[in-house]
C-alpha cells in the first residue's frame, strides 16, 4: 500500500481535501508536522507521494510550498485538488466569542479571516501555528479560557472544541489549491492538463519577463499562474514559478518549453499532470494545430536544401 505523507495533525484542510480522492484515500495516510517535513519525506522516499497546499485564491501562492519545490526537493507533480475553504473560529467548550484575547491559526488562513478578526477582535493577540489543526489541536489540549482557533469544524469535533463563529473567512469565494508530488513519473496527457515551471534568469534586465511571457502569447498557452520568487542569491535576483495549460507531450508545449530552455539560465520542470477546474481545451487544440501545420511547411522548405559542395 502506497504511504502518502500530508499537512498534519488530523483535522487539517489538507487532509480533507486529500480524502475527496478515493484513490488516495485507500492508501497509507502519514500526518507530518510541516510542509518541509511532507516535501522531505517524499524526496527521501520515507513515503511514496506527499500532498500539500500551494495557492489559495484569497493569499495567493503557498511560499514554502514554492521554495521548497523551486529549490530543494526534486519532486514533479502528478496532479492538483481544488477545494471550498470554510473557516470557523474554534474556542474550549464554555468560552464566550467576547473573552477570547488570542487567536490561533496557520499562517497563510489567518490573512484570510482578516476582516472578522478587525471586527470582531480587534484587540486579540495572533499567534501562529504549524497548521489550523495543529492550532486546534493546542487550543484543545491547553484548555485556554481566553484562547482560539481558526480552523476546520472537523478539527472542532476531533479536538473537544465549539464552534463559537462559522464561516469567518472574509470573502466567500475562498478556494486552495493542493498538488500531489513523487519523486518520479510524469502522468499521460488527458487533454486536460497543466505544466509547472520554474524559469531561472542569466540577469535582471529590463523586458526579461517580457520574453518569457511573449514565449507563451506567440503559441496561444493560456497561464493559470504566475509568481515571483527570490533565488535566495542575491537582492534582487529573482526567479519565476509558472503553470500554464497543456502537456508536455503536446508539441505546442514542448516548443515553448525548448525556447525557454535555449534563452535562459534554467529551466526547472516540476511536471505535468491533470488539472482541476475548467480549462482551455479548445485554444490549445487550435495551437496544436497551428504549430504542426508551421513545422511542416518549414520541413518542406529544409527538406530542399543542397547538400554540401564538393
Amino acid at each position: 500500500m502506497a504511504r502518502i505523507g500530508f499537512l498534519g495533525p488530523l483535522g487539517t484542510f489538507t487532509e480533507q481535501a486529500l480524502l475527496t480522492q478515493p484513490d488516495l484515500a485507500a492508501a497509507d495516510l502519514v500526518p507530518l508536522a510541516t510542509i518541509p517535513d511532507v516535501l522531505a519525506a517524499t524526496h527521501t522516499g520515507e513515503v511514496d507521494l506527499g500532498f500539500v497546499p500551494i495557492e489559495n485564491s484569497i493569499e495567493g501562492g503557498v511560499n514554502v510550498t514554492l521554495d521548497t519545490l523551486a529549490f530543494e526537493a526534486d519532486l514533479l507533480v502528478q496532479r492538483e485538488v481544488v477545494i471550498n475553504i470554510v473557516l470557523n473560529l474554534l474556542a474550549p467548550p464554555g468560552v464566550g466569542l467576547d473573552s477570547i484575547a488570542t487567536v490561533i491559526s496557520h499562517p497563510q488562513a489567518l490573512p484570510q479571516v482578516r476582516g472578522f478578526l478587525a471586527a470582531k477582535l480587534p484587540g486579540a493577540v495572533i499567534r501562529a501555528a504549524n497548521s489550523t489543526a495543529e492550532a486546534a489541536r493546542v487550543v484543545g489540549e491547553e484548555r485556554e479560557p481566553h484562547t482560539g482557533a481558526v480552523g476546520t469544524a472537523l478539527a472542532a469535533q476531533l479536538y473537544g472544541l465549539d464552534v463559537l463563529a462559522a464561516d469567518i473567512e472574509d470573502h466567500p469565494e475562498n478556494q486552495t489549491r493542493f498538488v500531489v508530488v513523487a519523486r518520479e513519473g510524469v502522468p499521460g496527457p488527458t487533454g486536460h492538463d497543466k505544466t509547472t515551471i520554474v524559469c531561472f534568469q542569466h540577469a535582471d534586465r529590463p523586458g526579461s519577463l517580457l520574453g518569457i511571457l511573449q514565449e507563451f502569447a506567440a503559441r496561444s498557452i493560456n497561464l493559470t499562474y504566475l509568481s515571483s520568487r527570490p533565488t535566495k542569491t542575491a537582492l534582487g535576483e529573482y526567479c519565476f514559478l509558472i503553470d500554464l495549460e497543456g502537456h508536455v507531450a503536446d508539441e505546442v508545449v514542448a516548443d515553448s518549453l525548448r525556447a525557454l530552455r535555449a534563452k535562459l539560465a534554467d529551466v526547472k520542470f516540476l511536471g505535468s499532470y491533470p488539472a482541476a477546474g475548467e480549462h482551455g481545451e479548445a485554444v490549445r487544440r487550435d495551437a496544436v494545430a497551428a504549430w504542426r501545420e508551421a513545422d511542416e511547411w518549414l520541413s518542406g522548405i529544409r527538406s530542399a536544401i543542397a547538400g554540401p559542395s564538393r
